[in-house]
């Protein structure tokens, strides 16, 4: 019984030093709140209390003009946002049917275009790599209003190449009309987006490159085929990061509002196609300055996209694979 005793009271004392930093340690620590200080603060004031605002605002009546005269009006927003409000799902479907065309050919392009970039048979992969990511820096209204003119059923770029490899006459006033047509217009800002994956590009790139050669060597020596050892190598060696351009790209088309409020200005054409669900929380919030229903419409979007995003983690255990990882 005095042996227990003895070790519990060594065990206590051991703990109690280990709680007791030693000044090195307490200056280190410091010197990493220090570091940290500023990006905490401008998660705070930038992030966490406007979320926390607008939360609260959803309960609200609040009038952007007038403030002062906001009333509490509990749930009755979101009444209107859940069973009175068509607008909110038929921008939902917009913006999923959109989520649902645009995701797969960006994350396929990507991958493709890295592997390709990864290439040590490639003539001039260095150039080509940095043509691929260059158009990420152009700034975006930038960016669109060029498409614009490149999607142009006359002078664009685009009809222009087509008639020029078919013999088509499709550089008329008559042709292709890729903003103007409902049938292809999720075609034409799938290729918008395209034009600026050199991020998701860039990611993959690196993650190509840092899968051990061995693995390929091992696996030509046994005699696997390019698509066999993409499949069995490359691709589950490089999940992580195709799980997070999935993750990234997913939230980002949730978000998607500068190509058709600078094509369009939000009014949907065509026939309501391109009336994404942040066009109708942009037009509600500061057009009609109606702060508290907006308010709603974004919690609403905020919870559609954390569950789907945690519907992603939950599922990615089974196709995601992590170096050293127990299953």
């Amino acid at each position: 019984m005095d042996y227990v005793t003895e070790i519990q009271s060594s065990l206590a004392s051991e703990q109690g030093r280990r709680k007791r930093l030693s000044p090195a340690e307490l200056r280190e620590a410091r010197w990493g709140y220090a570091f940290i200080g500023l990006w905490l603060i401008g998660f705070l004031t930038f992030y966490l209390l406007p979320m926390a605002a607008s939360l609260v605002f959803s309960f609200l009546d609040l009038d952007l003009l007038d403030p002062g005269q906001s009333r509490f009006v509990g749930l009755e927003n979101w009444r209107r946002l859940l069973f009175e409000d068509p607008r909110v799902w038929q921008s939902l479907r917009v913006t999923f049917v959109f989520a649902a065309i645009s995701l797969p050919i960006g994350m396929v392009s990507a991958l493709f275009l890295a592997i390709l970039l990864n290439s040590a048979d490639l003539i001039g992969r260095n150039v080509l790599r940095t043509l691929f990511y260059a158009p990420t820096m152009v700034p975006v209204v930038a960016g669109i209003l060029i498409w614009q003119g490149v999607l142009n059923p006359t002078t664009g770029w685009v009809n222009e190449l087509i008639q020029w490899a078919t013999g088509l006459q499709v550089a008329n006033p008559n042709g292709i009309r890729w903003l103007d047509d409902a049938r292809i217009i999720y075609l034409s800002y799938t290729m918008i987006g395209i034009w600026g994956i050199g991020n998701a590009i860039l990611y993959n790139l690196a993650a190509l490159q840092g899968v051990p050669s061995e693995l390929y060597e091992a696996a030509k020596i046994d005699g696997a085929s390019w698509f066999r050892r993409l499949r069995a190598i490359m691709l589950p060696m490089i999940s992580p990061v195709i799980f997070y351009n999935l993750v990234l790209s997913f939230v980002g088309l949730m978000q998607f509002f500068q190509v058709p409020y600078v094509l369009n200005g939000g009014d949907g054409y065509p026939e309501g196609t391109t009336f994404f669900y942040l066009i109708h929380f942009y037009r509600q919030s500061f057009q009609f300055l109606d702060m508290g229903y907006g308010s709603a419409i974004a919690w609403l979007l905020f919870v559609i996209a954390l569950a789907i995003t945690a519907t992603l983690f939950a599922t990615a255990r089974h196709w995601v694979y992590y170096a050293g990882e127990r299953r």
